[in-house]
Parts: structure tokens; sequence; C-alpha cells
């Protein structure tokens, strides 16, 4: 087994843990904090999760890189591999007990992406993508969607934790798609709407001020699945996460022209 199949495979069984954990205390009652806003929330359930993974990595793989949202591991400039986790994406969602939430762990090998994985444990879907082994639904390949018209697509978006008070609100972006697109969608997990663009669920997503560990994995779900990935210019989506346009690659040159008015 080669080391990146034996990382997938590590990867996988982690997803699949920390998303049985949430599975079992989804609308229990467990601890509910705010960090930088009052709408930027954390669970005791994200630090449990996130606690579990990076123990098994640190007993594993005590030389490499943990960059997670919660602020476990630690983050070594240098380290060969980089292991790159959101616990819990959609924290709110759980809060709420609204059924959209997922594990995301992404792994870079000196600073390229090489294994992701997204896990909905509500749903049991488990997504998985190794840089030029395709994008996965369980035993299912992934492939984009082939629509070609924006007025017949379905597009997701989100909005940052400053939304209550930066004028950059992705307001206008909101409502220029909505009238172009079939449907704009608004759910809470930047990781499961990546990984629904791989799948064919939907067309297109975008998104601003998100971090490494929204999109690391879900990226390159999305490109192993034949879509596109790119910042508001075009170029690769930068890995801080701060902007990101996935598509399935026919509706991308549009949807960027209508993001960059």
């Amino acid at each position: 087994m080669t080391e990146t199949a034996s990382l997938l495979e590590m990867t996988r069984e982690m997803a699949l843990d920390a998303g049985r954990i949430q599975r079992e205390s989804y609308e229990q009652d467990f601890l509910i904090e705010s960090k930088s806003a009052k709408i930027d929330l954390v669970t005791s359930v994200d630090r449990e999760c996130e606690a579990r993974i990076i123990r098994r990595i640190q007993a594993e793989r005590p030389d490499d890189a943990i960059l997670a949202e919660e602020g476990g591991g630690e983050d070594r400039p240098g380290a060969e591999w980089r292991w790159v986790i959101d616990p819990l994406d959609g924290t709110t969602n759980y809060a709420h007990g609204f059924p959209r939430f997922c594990v995301s762990i992404g792994i870079e090998h000196r600073g390229v992406t090489e294994v992701g994985v997204v896990y909905d444990p509500l749903l049991d879907e488990l997504y998985s993508a190794t840089r030029g082994g395709g994008a996965w639904l369980g035993e299912r390949r992934l492939a984009v969607s082939r629509e070609s018209r924006l007025d017949h697509a379905l597009v997701a978006t989100g909005f940052a934790y400053d939304v209550h008070k930066s004028p950059d609100d992705n307001f206008a972006n909101f409502a220029r798609l909505l009238k172009a697109a079939r449907a704009v969608r608004r759910d809470g997990s930047a990781a499961l709407d990546l990984c629904y663009v791989a799948a064919g669920r939907l067309d297109a997503y975008w998104e601003f001020k998100l971090h490494a560990w929204d999109v690391c994995a879900g990226t390159l779900i999305v490109t192993e699945a034949g879509g596109s990935a790119s910042d508001l210019h075009g170029e690769p989506p930068p890995p801080s996460g701060a902007a990101i346009i996935s598509s399935n690659g026919l509706l991308h040159d549009e949807i960027l022209a209508l993001l960059r008015e």
C-alpha cells in the first residue's frame, strides 16, 4: 500500500469515528460558545471530535503538521505532511439541530493537497479523493454535472461571520446570481457544498472569507470529479480559503463575470 493510500484509509477511519460522535450527540445537550462573533459558534462536540482526530495523528504520525479549526495540534513550518481539519463543519447548523454538517479532513504534501475526506454522518455519506485518483462517494465515482446554462443551474453560497458588521457582505453577489440562476441555496457547510458540486447535485458554489479547513478537502474532491475551482480572477484558489468559486467548469467563466461586476 502506498503512503497516500494508507493515509486515505486512516483519514476515512477518523472521519467515521468523529461522525459517530456527532450522530450520537445530535440534538442532545452539549456546550455552545461563541468565538470571533456571536454567530461564530463552537460546541463541546467540535472539541471532542478534534481531540480524537489529533490524538490519533500524533500517535501514528508525530512528525506531521496539524492545522485544525479549534486550535489543536501544531502547524509546524517545513513539515513534509500537513493535516487540515474541520472537525465539525456547519457548527451553527449542528447547534440548532439543522441536519447539514460534516467532518472535513484534508492532507497536504509539501503544500499540495493529496487526500481529501468529507463525511456526512446523518446521511452516512463518505466523500473522498486522492490527487490523480478521482473523487468518490462510497464506492461510486463522482462526476460534476454537465449543465451549461446558468438559468438551469442550482447554485450555493454562504456568508461570513462578520456579515452583521462588514459592508463586504456578499449580498450583491447573492442577488445577482439569484436573478441569473434557476435557484440559489445557502446551507451553511462549505465542505458539503463543495462535495455537492463534485456529485452534480449543485452546479456551482462560491463563498468568501473562508479558512483552509473549510475548503482543503472539498476543493480536491471537486477537481478530482472534473470540476473547476478558482479565486475571483480565475487563478487557483488560495490555500487560506479566502475566496473560492467552484463549478462544473462549463459555468465557471459566466459566474466569475457576474461576481466581478
